[in-house]
């Protein structure tokens, strides 16, 4: 949200903040990529006939290989996204990340198109301020009241 706020754009999953994010500045104005959430339970009970991307297995062989150095570190996260273990579908969203990276490359080589999708993703996040998302909180969560401050210069 603080990326959006200062004009970053965002290239992401449609989960998590990002959802509320595209509600305000509008999907648009993001590079949405991988799974719906409606679809992710067909997904994971898919996972065993699933047959990742070869450029996505040609990743992880680097990586276990260790063409980027440490290789023992990186293996769990390398087992975390192979196979069944994939509980966050990362090898499923993979080819769908490549074409958003290739969209994210395109619009930034177009000056005026990156330049308004950074001013409505500006202009669009008012809602996550500060003020209000504390306000929310002590509201909904916390249950206070906002008390007023004495004014003692009279």
């Amino acid at each position: 949200m603080k990326f959006a706020m200062n004009g970053s754009l965002i290239i992401g999953t449609m989960d998590g903040a990002n959802v509320e994010i595209a509600q305000e500045i509008g999907e648009a104005n993001m590079f949405i990529f991988g799974a719906r959430a409606h679809d992710v339970n067909r997904l994971r009970a898919e996972r065993a006939s699933f047959k990742p991307d070869p450029r996505f297995e040609s990743v992880i062989a680097m990586i276990r290989r260790g063409d980027f150095g440490w290789a023992d570190f990186f293996e769990p996260l390398c087992a975390a996204v192979s196979g069944p273990g994939d509980y966050y579908l990362v090898a499923n969203d993979f080819p769908a990340y490549i074409e958003a990276q290739a969209a994210v490359d395109a619009a930034y080589r177009d000056e005026d198109k990156w330049t308004a999708m950074s001013i409505a993703s500006v202009a669009g996040s008012g809602f996550f301020s500060s003020d209000r998302t504390i306000g929310e909180y002590a509201r909904d969560i916390w249950g206070v009241e906002a008390c007023r401050i004495p004014d003692d210069s009279a």
